[in-house]
């Protein structure tokens, strides 16, 4: 019998969607600035780290299975950057450098492990470095188990329902962590992952239970949605299907940054489900890692290692 080690290397996943880098200026505070009434921050190091799209890839690969990552950087220094560090991991890396364009960067300032500001640089991306992007992806759609759309509302996913529409003809997972107010884009997907805010953007608010699971449905039948997996942070997680609704208790014992939990959700689910596992098993690990995560700074990933100790990892080979 193949070992679960084995399926996982096996596996084949494609991320595609809004590449980011993210920096992180880390120092001490410890006075007022005269020139306003902001702190000052004395920045003791720097750290960059693999952000959006580029952090769901470096989790599949720290689970063991192979990963392609399809977008764009710009042709500058922050490009250079990150394209260096998809090589340091192993993603293999089918990025588009668009010279009119910059790398999305996001700058983080820490102070004694508080964030004290976050700085945002981005632009839109042209249309003809879409199409250029969403042709990559038709070519060599056919090689992948699964595909994640990791959408971080920055233009790269533009064509979301057309690539979607694309893998499910040729029966692949098609799993998209979404943003926006407007979801028809991602009709047909196998699984959307939405936190609360996500949801609440597109179905409103809700006071109840009930309220909550009326919306939820509602949007997943228009949606023709066959799953919709609500994250809820320390109220872990819900799943809605045909099958009707199912919660799954929250794993973490500790939430110290939440920042790339859904990223590691999606990556966690799409490799188990590529393997073998039942949508409820892949869930109930994706929750474990999702704990796991949140007690981590920053951007952070979850390996095989932690997500299968090695008694359970051996047991888990049994289930396949």
């Amino acid at each position: 019998m193949e070992s679960l080690t084995s399926k996982i290397a096996n596996s084949k996943i494609l991320v595609i969607g809004d590449v980011i880098l993210d920096k992180y200026l880390k120092g001490d505070s410890e006075r007022i600035s005269p020139e306003a009434p902001v702190p000052v921050v004395k920045i003791r190091n720097k750290e960059i780290r693999l952000g959006g799209a580029a952090n769901v890839a470096f989790n599949v690969v720290s689970l063991g299975a192979e990963v392609f990552l399809y977008g764009a950087i710009g042709n500058d220094t922050e490009g250079k950057e990150l394209r260096h560090l998809l090589r340091k991991y192993g993603i293999n890396d089918r990025l588009r450098a668009v010279s009119s364009w910059p790398t999305i960067v996001k700058t983080r300032v820490i102070a004694r492990n508080q964030q004290m500001l976050r700085t945002d640089f981005e632009e839109p991306l042209d249309e003809g470095s879409l199409e250029l992007i969403l042709e990559d992806y038709k070519l060599n759609l056919g090689y992948f188990d699964a595909i994640i759309l990791s959408d971080y509302g920055k233009g790269v996913l533009r064509n979301a329902h057309e690539m979607i529409l694309l893998a499910k003809k040729l029966n692949k997972f098609v799993l998209v962590d979404p943003k926006g107010d407007d979801y028809h884009k991602y009709q047909q997907a196998s699984v959307i992952t939405p936190n609360k805010t996500e949801l609440k953007a597109v179905v409103g608010d809700w006071k109840t239970e009930d309220e909550l699971i009326h919306k939820a449905e509602k949007l997943r039948k228009e949606l023709k949605l066959p799953n919709l997996l609500l994250t809820r942070s320390e109220e872990g997680m819900t799943l809605f299907n045909a099958d009707g609704i199912k919660n799954f208790k929250t794993e973490a014992k500790e939430v110290y940054d939440v920042s790339g939990a859904g990223d590691t959700v999606i990556a966690v689910l799409a490799v188990m489900l590529t393997v073998g596992f039942s949508w409820s098993e892949s869930i109930s690990l994706a929750n474990k890692a999702g704990g796991i995560v949140v007690g981590k700074f920053g951007t952070a990933t979850i390996s095989r290692q932690e997500l299968f100790p090695s008694q359970t990892l051996e047991q888990s080979q049994g289930l396949l």
